[in-house]
């Protein structure tokens, strides 16, 4: 009976010491498994601004953050979602994720003018990069079906803050005045744009003209 206590005991403390490295285990896992996550997509930005697309590899990232090709694979899945990792960071890092906040503001006049401000500065923070990003874009469909997301989502929000304009001053634009207003607002935001009127401006920061030009033409 004794023997019996004392094993019953000892697996008792064992399976109290098991549970206590668990947790301290699986939270050891995770944090490496970030680090490898952060380490592979800053090589990946690295070969990005330095050599394009072309050594932009699996392999080389594997290679330039000292794991194996499979773990890129499992941290990201397929080179497409390593591509949209990369983007989601840069987002972030210009301060796009204040998007969301931007779209639940009462006042549509406020929301446009925080819409132009955040992105012709997220533009200007990163425009040689994001000027590579859409060359590479329009040669390889996996960095163009990342571009095409992101420009997706900018136009779902010229479109809410038009109609929220048109609201505002009773509605009664007309759809094909509004659609063309739309229109105006995603192309007046793009970096195409913006790109375009930076280069033949002799200020480094045109996000004022962009504010103005679309101040004019999409308020009704």
């Amino acid at each position: 009976m004794n023997s019996y206590r004392q094993k019953s005991a000892c697996d008792g403390k064992s399976r109290s010491s098991s549970s206590r490295r668990r947790p301290y285990t699986l939270g050891r896992r995770l944090q490496e498994s970030h680090s490898k996550r952060s380490a592979i997509l800053r090589a990946a930005r690295e070969r990005l601004e330095r050599n394009g697309y072309q050594d932009l590899t699996m392999e080389f990232l594997a290679s330039d953050t000292g794991v194996t090709r499979q773990t890129v694979h499992n941290l990201f899945g397929t080179k497409s979602q390593l591509i949209e990792a990369l983007f989601d960071e840069i987002a972030i890092e210009g301060g796009l994720n204040q998007m969301g906040a931007i779209m639940r503001l009462h006042d549509p006049h406020l929301m446009l003018r925080e819409f132009v401000k955040v992105l012709t500065g997220f533009w200007a923070a990163h425009r040689l990069l994001i000027r590579r990003i859409h060359g590479i874009a329009s040669i390889d469909p996996e960095f163009g079906k990342a571009v095409e997301a992101r420009n997706r989502r900018r136009q779902l929000g010229a479109a809410r803050i038009t109609e929220l304009l048109d609201a505002n001053q009773g509605g009664n634009s007309g759809e094909q005045a509004r659609t063309e207003r739309v229109a105006t607002l995603y192309a007046f935001t793009s970096f195409e744009f913006y790109d375009s009127l930076a280069e033949s401006s002799a200020k480094p920061d045109v996000s004022s003209q962009v504010l103005a030009l679309v101040e004019k033409c999409v308020i009704a």
